[in-house]
């Protein structure tokens, strides 16, 4: 068995628990979940589906805050723990980039990945229908909008932590103007986060397990390890009741990350909980977020429950690994380059 090198930093703070003797799976819930529960703050009743990240010997995260008009923002929150989080009321306010005000007609889903030393936020907006939004900060205090990287319809954009070839890498999901039918994950890249290309297909819903049948899309940052780009994401089953969000895992290429190594044929976590499988959305867990401690391996997985509150899962990288080399069924396509 080979060991697994997650590459980054140490990261002293994480949130932890030990592993319980009786959990036989690669993933364990955080005993205080939900860490974010309802009513939050003054203006908000639910805050899910949020991205947080190691800043300044803390942490600071993008929130998605739905409104008590129902409609979603974006909120900034920080906290010493990643446990406690103060959220700040008053929704982000953009500036585009020649300084003019800047409002998003909603906000939601955001991803938060740190590359070259800048926070780059990726979230769902309103562009004559659902697209993505792309905006960076460096302090968390103010927020620059840049040019959105997709035409509609698209959502669950996400981007690597490096530039893979010189070039910066996103993840999404083209959707269409519905409730997303279209639910297989791309790869696109730009050399400036303006101008993106090379579009690739990188995985299709669907295959032996079931609860990827319906769409499946990214979630976290990918996690660069020895082996291979580690990427959470979320896939969806329709049953007799509706969707129901579950989330695995796949392995993907280091220099070509369009291809898939390996991919899950179980998922690693599903709707199990009171707080997962009731609320406003019941039976969704839906992974945005992963604090890494590197040398360690350790992973603090954080995901919406319910699209009602956040909660937190543990797991280790090297077993994550195991569990989709030892189950890995790829589809046809997955490990070859797809572009039409």
């Amino acid at each position: 068995m080979s060991t697994l090198k997650v590459i980054g930093d140490a990261m002293p703070g994480l949130p932890w628990e030990e592993k319980p003797l009786d959990c036989g799976l690669a993933l364990w819930r955080h005993g205080g979940n939900p860490i974010v529960g309802r009513n939050p703050v003054p203006s908000c009743g639910r805050v899910y589906n949020s991205a947080v990240v190691a800043w300044k010997g803390g942490f600071a995260g993008v929130f998605r805050a739905d409104h008590r008009d129902g409609t979603a923002r974006l909120h900034a929150g920080f906290s010493r723990d990643a446990l406690h989080w103060d959220i700040r009321d008053e929704p982000i306010r953009w500036k585009d980039e020649s300084g003019a005000d800047y409002q998003p007609a909603y906000a939601y889903d955001p991803r938060v990945v740190s590359v070259e030393g800048r926070y780059y936020i990726v979230w769902c907006c309103d562009f004559s229908g659902a697209c993505l939004g792309l905006g960076v900060t460096d302090d968390f205090e103010s927020f620059t909008r840049l040019e959105n990287p997709s035409c509609p319809y698209n959502r669950n954009g996400v981007l690597f932590p490096r530039k893979v070839g010189g070039m910066y890498l996103l993840l999404s999901r083209p959707s269409d103007p519905a409730h997303t039918p279209f639910g297989d994950i791309f790869v696109s890249e730009s050399p400036d986060l303006v101008h993106w290309g090379r579009h690739r297909k990188v995985m299709s819903r669907g295959g032996p397990g079931w609860w990827q049948g319906v769409k499946i899309g990214p979630g976290a940052a990918p996690i660069e390890t020895s082996e291979g780009w580690l990427l959470l994401y979320h896939g969806v089953s329709s049953t007799c009741n509706g969707f129901v969000y579950s989330f695995g895992a796949a392995l993907l290429d280091l220099e070509r990350p369009s291809k898939v190594l390996y991919r899950g044929r179980d998922y690693l976590l599903t709707p199990e909980e009171d707080y997962e499988t009731r609320g406003f959305v019941p039976n969704v867990v839906f992974p945005c977020a992963t604090l890494c401690d590197a040398p360690s391996g350790r992973l603090a997985i954080y995901y919406g429950a319910a699209d009602t509150c956040v909660a937190l899962a543990y797991g280790c990288a090297q077993e994550i690994v195991e569990r989709i080399k030892a189950d890995s069924l790829l589809l046809p396509g997955d490990a070859e380059e797809d572009r039409g």
